[in-house]
């Protein structure tokens, strides 16, 4: 069976954008050049982390990891125009999907007021064989949800009392989903994703001898994209799984 065609995202209108995921690194794998072009644009980006990463680094205990995680995470985004990141702390690798997740997202979501909101891939795979983590999944469900709660007075009304007022959110996209109906053409920018993944210093260094390197995985996730497309003129493209509202 064919893949569906891939249509450009509608970014008419979108000046603020809200990237929400589970862990340091989640948005270098890729999301991260479509994040260096919108802020060369003039668009206002700013992340949100619901943990530090502190049980990815095998050998290193949670508690010298969490700062260290977190500080790469500040590092890489600097590379591709961010300056606001913010981590909510929860516990890595135990992150539960339910009410009191959606209200951390909704709080986020009316304090930053996106246009787009970002995440990563919501499902059980990324595709054949390649099972997805708890802590996306959890994430990804409750990002769909908090973006209906944040704009709802009455859902959360702690949020409006407390001068947050509600915010409906246009569009909501995830990244490295196998089920992508839109691209960002992100030509140009793969060498700036490359630069915000290698920031990951001490994460990388622990990973396998095997595991591919931070150029190969941009290479991969961006550059198929493009051959997807078939288009010339497009060298590397994010490919997104796109809701409007």
């Amino acid at each position: 069976m064919s893949e569906p065609e891939l249509q450009p995202l509608d970014e008419d209108g979108i000046e603020t954008v809200l990237c929400v995921v589970a862990h340091p690194d989640d948005i270098e794998y890729g999301t991260s050049a479509a994040v260096a072009r919108w802020t060369d644009d003039g668009k206002s980006v700013s992340y949100y982390l619901l943990t530090r990463g502190e049980a990815g680094i095998e050998g290193m205990d949670p508690v010298d990891a969490a700062p260290a995680r977190a500080d790469e995470e500040r590092a890489s985004a600097a590379v591709v125009g961010v300056d606001r990141v913010e981590f909510a702390d929860l516990a890595d690798g135990t992150i539960e999907y339910g009410v009191p997740l959606r209200r951390l997202v909704a709080e986020q979501i009316r304090r930053t007021r996106p246009d787009l909101v970002v995440s990563l891939n919501r499902h059980e795979v990324f595709g054949p064989g390649q099972l997805n983590q708890a802590d996306h999944r959890a994430v990804g469900q409750a990002v769909i949800d908090a973006c209906a709660d944040a704009g709802n007075r009455w859902i959360h009304p702690e949020l409006a009392a407390d001068g947050l007022e509600p915010w409906h959110v246009r569009m909501i996209a995830f990244a490295a989903s196998p089920e992508a109906t839109h691209y960002v053409d992100v030509t140009g920018y793969a060498e700036r994703a490359v630069e915000s993944l290698e920031e990951h210093r001490l994460y990388n260094a622990a990973l396998p001898e095997s595991f591919p390197s931070p150029r190969e995985i941009i290479e991969g996730s961006l550059g198929g994209g493009a051959e997807r497309l078939g288009d010339p003129d497009i060298t590397h493209a994010l490919l997104l799984e796109v809701f409007t509202r």
